[in-house]
């Protein structure tokens, strides 16, 4: 694709940045196939190669960009499919993210975005601010069909995901059972630690069980911000886990970054990308030892307890793992390894509709590939689904009865953990994937 930026436009990072992703692309098409805006809505507009035109007119033309645009931008999920298919390797992931923050800079939204925008933000990059919009949900539940649209929803999302009344992850040193194998930190998360912090601990357990000193510290990595464009917020946070993770490497050595989130590892994973020159060098350090739990636990290699554990489980990968991390085998090896029955989901390379804060901005579309992908999960006869994400995990969970556990939960439970609690209580037939004689299981 040919560009006409200026050379006082070219002068600037982010437009030098997407000149040079826009002239990779040759609109060969294989990514409308694959996008499911564009599966769903057959508008050229909401595929990646069309967005990539809006895109390209939007930076040359400089000064606002029309509601038009900026609408098929904001329903873009970012869940890469595209990158994934894409013969010319156009990284479009990056090109939307500078598109979104020209759009935050440049664009002024009507009133109720602007304040939808806000609120989510503010709330779900803190735990405690995140449990007090929980609080003030459950007050308005009663008037939930007297709000707009979004806010509505967002009411009965509240209402349905409620903070969890455990205690957070405690910050500090988990040392390691046996002798220590690796050093790592482990990203507790925001909406995460709120809403399951019981994730985080199966994840210590796990970690510690095979080896590893986990240090936990309190932090934001800036995921959600970043993909709604708030580059600044974003930064401010990331720069507090950089500055977290530096004291570590410095005092005690860091072998890995995990997180068990798979949306927060994909952000950490492009620090270096996402900093300046004069920052890049601290947050590249910091990038290249970031891992998702199941690369860890991988490389160490898994010992489950002897005996399998009869459980078909449909593994859904999550966007961030699948198609920007790149991570596909390890959590199916691993959970294989632990004496699970692993089944793959039709459609797998398409997004369940989470996406970041994706459920809460464009809830129609969200709706549908929600429906979408239980109703995939629901054919593969499995009984229960395992995933790498938080919001994945809730996403499917307003859409099917299965249990859903997290990766870490059923290689915690299958390595002397306790059970996943999704799963307790469930009673298990042969067809669900329970004991081979046929005898009823229950877990």
């Amino acid at each position: 694709m040919q560009t006409a930026f200026t050379s006082e436009q070219l002068a600037k990072p982010h437009i030098s940045a997407a000149d040079g992703i826009l002239k990779d692309c040759v609109h060969y098409g294989f990514c409308t196939a694959v996008c499911p805006t564009y599966v769903l809505l057959r508008d050229e507009n909401d595929a990646p190669r069309g967005r990539i035109d809006l895109i390209k007119e939007m930076l040359e033309a400089g000064g606002e960009p029309s509601p038009r645009t900026v609408g098929y931008i904001d329903r873009c999920l970012s869940c890469n499919a595209c990158m994934t298919t894409c013969a010319a390797k156009v990284d479009y992931m990056h090109l939307v993210d500078i598109a979104r923050a020209y759009i935050e800079r440049h664009y002024r939204r009507p009133f109720g975005d602007r304040l939808l925008r806000r609120l989510i933000a503010f709330s779900v990059s803190s735990p405690s601010r995140f449990r007090m919009a929980v609080k003030a949900a459950a007050l308005w539940s009663p008037f939930r069909h007297a709000l707009p649209g979004r806010l509505g929803n967002l009411v009965d999302m509240a209402r349905r995901v409620p903070a969890s009344r455990e205690s957070g992850t405690a910050s500090g040193v988990y040392p390691s059972e046996g002798k220590p194998r690796a050093r790592v930190a482990l990203l507790a998360g925001c909406v995460q630690e709120a809403v399951a912090p019981h994730l985080n601990g199966a994840a210590i357990r796990l970690l510690t069980r095979h080896g590893c000193e986990v240090v936990v510290a309190p932090g934001c990595c800036g995921a959600l911000a970043l993909h709604m464009g708030r580059e600044r917020s974003a930064k401010a946070a990331a720069r507090q886990c950089l500055s977290a993770w530096s004291r570590e490497i410095e005092t005690g050595g860091l072998d890995a970054i995990v997180a068990s989130a798979a949306g927060c590892g994909t952000t950490i994973k492009d620090y270096g990308r996402i900093f300046d020159a004069h920052e890049a060098e601290r947050a590249r350090e910091i990038a290249a030892r970031a891992r998702d739990v199941t690369e860890v636990l991988h490389g160490i290699g898994l010992r489950p307890l002897q005996g399998g554990l009869p459980l078909k489980v449909a593994y859904h990968d999550a966007c961030s793992l699948q198609h920007a991390q790149k991570v596909f085998r390890q959590p199916r090896e691993l959970l294989r390894a632990a004496g699970f029955s692993v089944v793959d989901v039709p459609e797998r390379h398409f997004c369940c509709g989470s996406a970041g804060a994706y459920n809460m901005l464009q809830p129609e579309i969200a709706r549908e590939l929600g429906q979408r992908k239980a109703e995939r999960i629901e054919e593969t006869g499995a009984a229960a689904v395992a995933a790498g994400n938080l919001g994945c995990m809730t996403q499917i969970g307003f859409f099917t009865e299965l249990p859903i556990v997290h990766t870490v939960e059923l290689l915690d439970w299958a390595t002397g953990g306790p059970m996943p609690r999704a799963l307790e209580g469930r009673e298990l037939t042969a067809d669900e994937g329970g004991d081979p004689s046929g005898a009823p299981a229950v877990w």
